[in-house]
């Protein structure tokens, strides 16, 4: 006997029948029609090109090469098997403590050894998604709120919200100044929250930013800083995107900003989310890290790990790669300059057909503006181009209204998580795609202006008879003084 929905809303939680978590969004939406109906170069030619997924797969050649030549790394390896009993029984949830001091090592070198990390402050987790949902247990109650710029990361939304119960309290960002958060907007989102009685418990941040590409400069960093101790709440610093930056300005952390003498602030209120899913491209291997400088919530949070630790086996694997100095350092020029190149050619695609992009210098992805080719400035029409872009460009980019923009028009495109070929693909099918909505638009334009200039003729034709009855000696309507003086 199969179950109503109401049964099944009666029977299970309000978490298990809610729409929570996000999956019928058109963020996901976009993953399931690529899903549907992959691209692949010779079997599925006209498929969808996955361009909605942020990941880093243009290094992966440097990590085959590394794990080649070091076998003993893994434990499914003869030369590793001998340390297969020891990692495999481990079960402390503080972690090997090889693994958290490469972690630390390399968070160091991400920064370029500007700072340093303690590795007895590092908290692993399920990737930064369990990092995020650890850090908002930690930090908040249900029904409180953390302050977000926007446009921010979709998955904020299930990661933060859906099972603590916490809210996300927009705070304005606009497109005419770049998207820059100032502190008028954090004090304008802190007194809209305190007017609809919710206590603001932090303030999340992401540097570099998802989805806009770009980063905050030392002196936001320092506003940020002074608006959360003056209000005394929590700074969460989301910086999984840290190795991605490829050109100048380089990437500040605010770990950075601690160590500067002129800078005051309760250290207790900061924390950093971080990751490998980004940086080294290992989404799968779920490292996710929480950096607190709060004891406490140091504390709680290696209790909550319990229930999404990062396996040993893989644990292992990482300490032994990230403790390669040699590599690692090779690892994040590399990749930078890779990353780089593939930005360079991806938006002078795009700029060469008229497509204008934010201007960015970090992440996996362009913020690209579309507005122009909206049929009017509503999010209607955006999700109207998003359609036809899916369904008929065969492309997965992401719409702004998933990331809460506040503007219509752009779109998250993500440019590293696919080989040459396929970028060269997607972008002759974004060139095609702009040049036939140019094309409709002319004929479009052409179609109004006949229409106008019959409308015009037939307007001069009904004068013309005007005048020819008003002018005749037949004519019912006495002339004017004025028609016959001319």
């Amino acid at each position: 006997m199969g179950f109503t929905l109401s049964n099944q809303q009666q029977l299970l939680s309000k978490i298990a029948t809610g729409t929570g978590h996000g999956e019928n969004t058109p963020y996901f939406d976009g993953w399931k029609a690529f899903d549907s109906d992959p691209y692949h170069p010779t079997t599925n030619p006209q498929g969808v090109i996955q361009m909605g997924l942020a990941e880093n797969q243009l290094s992966f050649d440097l990590i085959q090469e590394w794990v080649l030549k070091n076998p003993e790394a893994s434990i499914c390896t003869a030369q590793g098997a001998k340390k297969f009993k020891d990692i495999a029984i481990f079960q402390d949830y503080h972690g090997l403590p090889e693994f958290r001091n490469a972690v630390a090592n390399f968070m160091g070198k991400v920064r370029g050894n500007r700072v340093t990390f303690n590795p007895d402050r590092i908290v692993m987790s399920g990737g930064a998604t369990g990092a995020h949902e650890m850090i908002a247990f930690c930090l908040a109650d249900p029904g409180e709120g953390f302050l977000v710029p926007v446009p921010y990361y979709p998955g904020f939304d299930r990661d933060l919200r859906w099972r603590t119960g916490v809210q996300l309290l927009p705070v304005a960002c606009e497109s005419s100044n770049n998207f820059k958060i100032t502190r008028a907007a954090l004090e304008d989102a802190y007194e809209k929250a305190q007017k609809a009685n919710i206590r603001v418990k932090g303030l999340i941040i992401t540097n570099p930013s998802n989805p806009l590409g770009t980063i905050l400069d030392r002196e936001t960093l320092k506003s940020l800083v002074t608006f959360i101790n003056e209000k005394n709440i929590h700074l969460v610093c989301d910086e999984i995107y840290a190795a991605t930056v490829f050109t100048q300005p380089r990437f500040i952390s605010i770990a950075e900003i601690l160590e500067e003498e002129d800078v005051v602030c309760n250290r207790d209120l900061v924390h950093i989310v971080y990751s490998l899913s980004k940086d080294m491209g290992f989404p799968g291997f779920r490292v996710g890290i929480v950096y607190s400088y709060n004891d406490a919530v140091v504390n709680c949070a290696r209790k909550m790990s319990s229930f999404g630790l990062v396996s040993t086996q893989t644990q292992c694997l990482i300490a032994s790669m990230l403790s390669d100095n040699e590599f690692v350092d090779r690892f994040i020029v590399e990749s930078a300059k890779r990353l780089e190149a593939r930005h360079t050619k991806f938006t002078e695609g795009l700029e060469e057909q008229g497509t204008t992009c934010l201007k960015s210098n970090g992440g996996l992805f362009v913020w690209m503006d579309l507005h122009k080719h909206l049929k009017e400035q509503t999010f209607e029409a955006e999700m109207a181009l998003w359609r036809t872009i899916i369904n008929i460009v065969k492309l997965n980019v992401s719409p702004g209204v998933s990331f809460h923009c506040p503007q219509p028009g752009w779109f998250r495109v993500c440019f590293a998580n696919m080989d040459d070929q396929t970028m060269e693909v997607a972008l002759e099918r974004i060139r095609n795609f702009v040049l036939q909505d140019k094309e409709a638009a002319v004929v479009a334009m052409k179609k109004k202006k006949n229409c106008w200039q019959s409308k015009k003729l037939s307007l001069s034709f009904n004068h013309r008879r005007f005048d020819e009855v008003n002018m005749s000696p037949h004519s019912p309507i006495p002339q004017s003084p004025l028609v016959r003086a001319t």
